[in-house]
């Protein structure tokens, strides 16, 4: 199970609370993972990455084992800590202005 920790705003509209476990079939990826998340929770489909280009969206970072994965391939395999559940995989929501 990869352990999943989602920002307030998609907490609400997905209506759960706290960190999410998910079944992600090996090898785990990050493009596994989100698609298990999206199969879990549907409203959560499009906000997190691109209805067309599966790409992540702008304002959100993810973020694992005190790392910035948001640039990493989407077929990259995720850290160890990560696919065992040891750590979990943050989904962070990015602020903008000046």
């Amino acid at each position: 199970m990869i352990r999943v920790v989602l920002p307030g705003h998609l907490c609400q509209l997905a209506r759960v609370e706290g960190e999410l476990a998910l079944e992600v079939p090996a090898p785990a990826t990050q493009r596994a993972l989100l698609d298990a998340l999206e199969a879990a929770y549907p409203v959560l489909r499009g906000t997190i990455r691109d209805h067309a280009t599966k790409r992540r969206r702008a304002f959100l970072r993810f973020y694992a084992c005190e790392r910035d994965l948001s640039l990493e391939e989407s077929d990259a395999p995720l850290p160890a800590e990560v696919a065992s559940g040891a750590e979990p995989f943050l989904v962070v929501g990015g602020l903008a202005g000046g």
